[in-house]
């Protein structure tokens, strides 16, 4: 059935766009002068974009609530370029924001940059092509990956298990890059006993907002190395992590166990999470609650563990209660560890 609107609101309609089409091309005219000025000195100008196209894929996010139009997106060959153009900016006459955009992933516009340039960390990790991953071992520290702040994480797997390791904690998806879930926190089921992300970084190379490249861990630059650790990208560009690496599971256990009872759940979770010591042999590795409602399909990509055979009779549960909780749970086990989940909290 056909929406009939008024007039005033087509007029209103046209009237934004038209809008912001003159405000997009008037500054993308004016941006070329304050920017350009300083760039073309360093012959880096011709690595910003201002097509349409590339401007409004840099203008949101994956939390669609804010939209930010920048002038400009960066696509850098080189560390040494994203240092360039952030120096250029802090010694320019006008300076303009700069915010390292990976995965888009962010949620209120963190990785954005009204009227100042986008750096595209997906075009370095082309150009880098893998080589920004490298594993090492530390007499003291254990193994652990220096990283390229704009890899994924799961090109980082695939490289660490080719060494029989892994990272020690993780998010939940891994096509997320490393500076990004650096930048929040990184946070999966691992955490309660493992920690997030960030508990996990020995050291890291930052290009600071004077475009200086600063080497920071919890001996060396101190206050920069925790701000840039969770600090939603204000205080630096991640250009490398030194993540913590351990042996990779040779296996795994993995279970969901269903509640229709809330109070019952809750006491499970708080009693599984208490267990957390990293050398408390009856800890569970992963643990995460969630819920399934009568809403949507059951096989989602969060619930697709359950076998096709399952799903009616969970179809059915859930319309009787309304709402099923569920405990993720998962143990790491090789052949000669005798422990398996049915012990664990006992």
């Amino acid at each position: 059935m056909a929406l009939h609107y008024p007039f005033p609101t087509y007029f209103i309609l046209l009237l934004v766009t038209i809008t912001r089409l003159i405000y997009t091309v008037g500054k993308t005219e004016q941006w070329k002068a304050p920017i350009l000025t300083e760039l073309d000195i360093n012959n880096i100008s011709h690595k910003l974009h201002d097509d349409p196209e590339i401007i409004q894929m840099a203008s949101r996010d994956y939390g669609h609530i804010v939209h930010e139009f920048p002038l400009a997106v960066f696509r850098p060959s080189s560390i040494d370029d994203i240092a360039t153009l952030i120096k250029s900016s802090y010694n320019s006459f006008a300076p303009f924001g700069i915010a390292a955009r990976g995965q888009g992933h962010s949620t209120h516009g963190q990785a954005m940059a009204r009227d100042g340039v986008v750096v595209d960390m997906a075009n370095l990790r082309k150009q880098r092509n893998g080589v920004a991953i490298s594993v090492s071992k530390d007499p003291l520290m254990g193994h652990y990956a220096d990283v390229g702040g704009e890899q994924l994480w799961i090109d980082v797997l695939h490289t660490t298990l080719k060494h029989g390791l892994a990272p020690v904690s993780w998010t939940d998806y891994l096509y997320l890059t490393v500076g990004g879930t650096l930048s929040n926190a990184g946070i999966s089921g691992q955490s309660f006993r493992y920690g997030p992300q960030i508990s996990n970084v020995h050291e890291m190379d930052v290009i600071t907002g004077k475009g200086e490249f600063v080497t920071c861990s919890s001996q060396k630059n101190l206050e920069l190395f925790h701000a840039v650790l969770g600090g939603l990208g204000q205080f630096g560009v991640i250009a490398r992590a030194r993540i913590a690496l351990e042996p990779a599971p040779k296996r795994v256990k993995w279970v969901r166990l269903l509640y229709s009872d809330f109070f019952a759940f809750t006491k499970d979770q708080e009693r599984l999470i208490s267990i957390n010591g990293r050398k408390q042999k009856n800890a569970l590795d992963f643990l995460e609650g969630m819920l399934l409602m009568n809403q949507g399909p059951i096989n989602n990509w969060r619930s697709s563990f359950f076998p096709l055979s399952d799903h009616p009779r969970i179809s059915s549960l859930i319309t009787e209660h309304s709402i099923l909780y569920c405990l993720e749970v998962a143990k790491y086990y090789d052949e000669q560890t005798e422990i398996n989940v049915d012990k664990v909290g006992r």
